[in-house]
């Protein structure tokens, strides 16, 4: 089987603390000297019921890693090493999402907390050969009005560059606040050119997914995966573009599914719907990106002509530039057309002009 770190992909969905490697959270909690709970340290992915008390305990963890990020320096430092895994495993688009307000009280406000994480993802992307661009995120558990002041600070960073904000969030338990009540937020981020990327059809199903669709009018879908349970719903998915970022760890570790076998990548997928797979939180959830391709492929029994097409969706569904997007594109064909070193006897295969496999001998 081809080696599907060198498979050129983007990822849409990774967040900001969340990305960081446990090493990295172990010498910071011993910087400041914080105490962290155990979950964190011990290298075994978080299982949780799919109720508040189990998103409780999530939130919990979260936030005691969040409290260890106390300075700018901490904050390059998360960029730099989540850029570098990205490329690692074969990334060439990252856009790292990130709650500005968090780390205000050691940056000196939310503006410069959004301008270190802006060049240090101009400085990463120079120093690994990634491009990566940035997501600003609200949050579900705050008012409206906070969205509305994110989305304003966001717009005032939109471009198409590397480094730039390339689009505006909704995060945290969407089981909490009103949804119609950030349209306000998504519409200025729209009117900047920003995408919409609000999270939704995790911990919820289809009729909170219609709710989003309607009032924030996604480009893509933080998660999205309970459409499956709609046919209808799915259809208009398919229809109206929307990509999904589907993190099958995170769905897992949630309590959504009982395993990986139950998430429906297989049915989003014959369903057409764009697919975009990310790893959340790997901080938590204990894999990275790569893994969730690896998922498709052992779990879900992805060929490498479909996880070429799963890595295209995820290029085409970033905001990287048009230059950018061919090059990714052309490097998946190039992956997909190379010798599969699992044929053994001298055989190879290739691919055609449709990317499909064709064995010489």
């Amino acid at each position: 089987m081809r080696d599907l770190a060198l498979l050129p992909k983007a990822h849409l969905h990774l967040h900001f603390t969340g990305s960081m490697r446990v090493g990295t959270l172990v010498d910071l909690a011993a910087k400041y000297r914080v105490k962290l709970p155990g979950a964190l340290t011990d290298g075994d992915p978080l299982q949780l019921p799919a109720t508040e008390r189990g998103w409780f305990r999530f939130q919990r963890l979260y936030d005691a890693a969040r409290k260890c990020v106390r300075s700018e320096e901490d904050m390059r430092r998360i960029v730099d090493e989540a850029a570098a895994d990205d490329a690692a495993e074969g990334s060439g688009r990252l856009e790292i999402q990130v709650d500005p307000t968090s780390y205000a009280p050691f940056t000196g406000g939310i503006t410069p907390a959004v301008e270190i994480v802006t060049d240090a993802a101009r400085r990463a992307s120079d120093d690994h050969g990634i491009e990566v661009g940035v997501i600003v995120a609200a949050s579900r558990m705050k008012h409206p009005l906070d969205a509305r002041t994110l989305a304003r600070l966001a717009a005032r960073y939109a471009g198409d560059g590397v480094g730039d904000v390339v689009g505006f969030g909704l995060s945290n338990d969407e089981r909490r606040g009103d949804t119609t009540g950030f349209a306000r937020a998504f519409e200025i981020a729209r009117r900047a050119g920003l995408a919409a990327v609000p999270h939704g059809g995790e911990l919820l199903g289809p009729d909170h997914i219609a709710v989003v669709l309607r009032d924030l009018e996604p480009n893509r879908l933080g998660h999205g995966v309970r459409a499956a349970e709609s046919d209808r719903l799915l259809e208009r998915i398919v229809e109206r573009e929307v990509a999904l970022e589907v993190c099958p760890a995170s769905n897992v570790s949630l309590g959504v599914y009982h395993d990986a076998t139950e998430v429906p990548l297989r049915r989003l997928v014959d369903a057409g719907a764009r697919i975009a797979l990310g790893a959340d939180d790997p901080l938590l959830f204990g894999s990275r990106l790569l893994a969730q391709y690896e998922t498709a492929r052992e779990v879900h029994g992805f060929s490498d002509r479909e996880l070429a097409e799963l890595a295209r969706s995820s290029i085409r569904a970033s905001r990287a530039s048009s230059s950018t997007k061919r090059r990714l594109l052309t490097g998946v064909d190039t992956w997909l057309t190379a010798p599969d070193p699992g044929n053994s006897a001298g055989e190879g295969t290739f691919g055609n002009n449709q990317g499909e496999p064709v064995t010489v001998v």
